[in-house]
């Protein structure tokens, strides 16, 4: 397969394969989908004959992200995304419960869909300053 990009297609690629293999990776530990590891690899191993060298150094004899890459603020981009997923789970877990976590229709969805948004107005207002667990839970 032949795939021709400008070399700004290239490097948004990079980002787009580094913030893929991040999602599907980052939490597995050594159980990682080494596929992934593999065309992520193959992607910035190109990175040099684009001129592109400080984006790729090889570890362990693998060609993998450098570390200049990965502080040059794509983790920025992927907290951006994880913040605002981490809110919407969380109000609309939070509201599902509030409704005694019955079936959501046509007859409830507005409900839901209500609640959820003062919840996500909350978290944008206070972020998570008042959620607060009952200490004798804890015990």
């Amino acid at each position: 397969m032949k795939l021709e990009l400008t070399k700004k297609q290239y490097r948004r690629l990079l980002d787009m394969a580094y913030i893929g293999n991040w999602i599907l990776n980052s939490t597995r530990g050594e159980d990682r989908f080494a596929d992934y590891d593999q065309v992520e690899s193959l992607l910035f191993s190109r990175a040099a004959g684009e001129g592109m060298e400080i984006l790729a150094e090889t570890y362990r004899g693998e060609v993998v992200p450098s570390r200049a890459f990965a502080e040059g603020g794509i983790h920025e981009a992927i907290m951006d995304y994880e913040n605002n997923v981490f809110f919407e789970i969380l109000a609309e877990d939070l509201a599902r419960r509030d409704m005694d976590d019955v079936p959501i229709d046509e007859s409830n969805y507005a409900e839901l869909a209500s609640r959820i948004d003062a919840y996500i107005a909350e978290f944008e207002e206070h972020g998570t300053d008042n959620i607060l667990v009952d200490s004798d839970a804890l015990d």
